[in-house]
């Protein structure tokens, strides 16, 4: 079928979301009290999530969970999203691969991260909470929480990590834009931010010290709870309508992915594309590779250590089965602010460790050269964390067309980077850097955790 945009019908928006944790073969470990290092039960997590979301965090019995009629409705919006066939990439590279990419960039906020921040607010919003909180790395998940909670009238506090906050005004701007009050982290409004700065007031923040001060926060004020953006089991089952409509959009231009890729942080964009095909090599043994692509800067799935860590750098959060830097890692300034996370989902961490997926780490020059190529073969400028994914499909085609062989190559554009064009003009500029960690820096955060794996 010869078309460049495969389009789905309203219809066609999926009326449930995967939850892969029912299949897997072997369950990730259980989440631990931080305190008494008893695995969690749902009631555990309900003084910081709504409760409904603490109970799909849980569950590992049921494949499939009914998506409300409320936001489906809210993702007729924007939803289904189109796969597109990346011709120009192709011949650009002049490769005997087909490329698709799934442009999740077409949501109102120009991310994928609406899916989740819809379902969340909602959530909340039911429940009778009248006050959330969140952290935000690059600002693509502030943005869309902040969208979400407006449109379900609730009251929004965001803590934006620092360094994005000054390197992406513009996004602050959309936050502040929707109604949400935006606090540069660390912070002196919370113990933990307080904490971090008197020990080093030059920091500039993290995501893990932002979640901190986000859970903080909400622990401590009246009808308020937490939302998180990535990470954690229900933010994944909340992506998988990616997935599952490129599904359908790949079996209407008469193909199978033979790789499927997205860029990496906590992993909840990677997950929605690539959990409902993962379904069909855990469940039927189809043979599909699926790729994680992180920064080299921020190596956990590559060179990280599966164990037991804190999902924020204060250990406010329960303790997390994954692949990890140790949660005080003070990750490199680089412009995918979104993937400058110290740990791993528990889902992919337990996956990867299965070898059911795979991780690459690409370096900061590498993603920007191959966001340029990209955006000049297709016309669309990506944001720095989708560029990843460019880089590594860019990557697959062309082993692809060394060897000769036609591969089937899926991609997810998680977000466009118009937002993000100071980045390309120090690319452009060449004021741009790669970070390189040595083997002994990991190993020495690595070393401060207790060992519980």
């Amino acid at each position: 079928m010869k078309t460049k945009k495969i389009l789905l019908e309203e219809k066609d928006i999926p009326s449930a979301w995967y939850n892969i944790a029912a299949d897997m073969k072997n369950k990730p470990l259980p989440f631990l009290h931080p305190g008494t290092k008893q695995p969690l039960k749902p009631e555990d997590l309900y003084p910081i999530f709504a409760k409904e979301l603490c109970h799909q965090e849980m569950n590992d019995t049921d494949a499939w969970i009914e998506i409300p009629d409320e936001i489906r409705e809210m993702y007729r919006i924007w939803r289904p999203t189109p796969l597109v066939r990346a011709y120009g990439l192709e011949k650009a590279l002049d490769t005997p691969a087909h490329i698709y990419f799934k442009n999740e960039s077409v949501s109102p906020v120009g991310s994928h991260k609406l899916n989740s921040a819809l379902a969340q607010a909602y959530f909340c919003k039911k429940e009778g909470i009248t006050n959330i909180t969140t952290e935000t790395g690059a600002g693509q998940w502030g943005a869309a929480l902040s969208y979400a909670a407006k449109v379900f009238g609730l009251d929004l506090a965001v803590y934006m990590v620092k360094i994005s906050y000054e390197q992406k005004p513009y996004r602050r701007s959309i936050m502040q834009t929707f109604g949400a009050q935006v606090i540069a982290s660390p912070s002196m409004s919370t113990k933990a931010g307080r904490k971090i700065l008197t020990e080093n007031p030059m920091y500039q923040g993290s995501l893990g010290t932002a979640i901190s001060e986000a859970v903080e926060l909400a622990m401590e004020t009246p009808n308020c709870k937490y939302t998180l953006g990535s990470v954690l089991n229900h933010v994944m089952l909340h992506q998988t309508v990616i997935g599952l409509e490129a599904e359908k959009q790949m079996e209407i231009a008469g193909e199978y992915p033979d790789i499927v890729i997205g860029c990496f942080g906590g992993g909840s964009n990677f997950s929605g594309l690539s959990f409902p095909f993962l379904r069909h090599k855990i469940n039927e043994g189809k043979d599909i590779r699926v790729i994680a692509a992180e920064p080299a800067s921020c190596p956990k799935l590559t060179r990280g250590e599966f164990q037991y860590d804190f999902g924020d750098e204060t250990g406010y959060t329960p303790l997390i089965p994954m692949f990890t830097l140790g949660h005080t890692f003070a990750p490199a300034h680089i412009h995918a602010g979104g993937l400058r996370y110290h740990g791993a989902g528990a889902l992919v961490s337990q996956l990867r460790k299965d070898d059911m997926v795979e991780a690459v780490d690409i370096k900061q020059l590498d993603t920007f050269k191959a966001a340029v190529l990209f955006a000049q073969a297709e016309g669309i400028i990506p944001a720095p964390e989708s560029s990843h994914a460019i880089a590594a499909a860019i990557h697959e085609a062309n082993v692809a067309k060394e060897e000769g062989r036609q591969k089937t190559i899926l991609f997810n554009l998680s977000g466009h980077g118009l937002i993000d064009m100071t980045a390309y003009d120090q690319y452009i500029s060449g004021d741009l850097q790669n970070y390189e960690l040595s083997d002994a820096e990991i190993a020495g955060n690595l070393d401060k955790l207790e060992k519980i794996v």
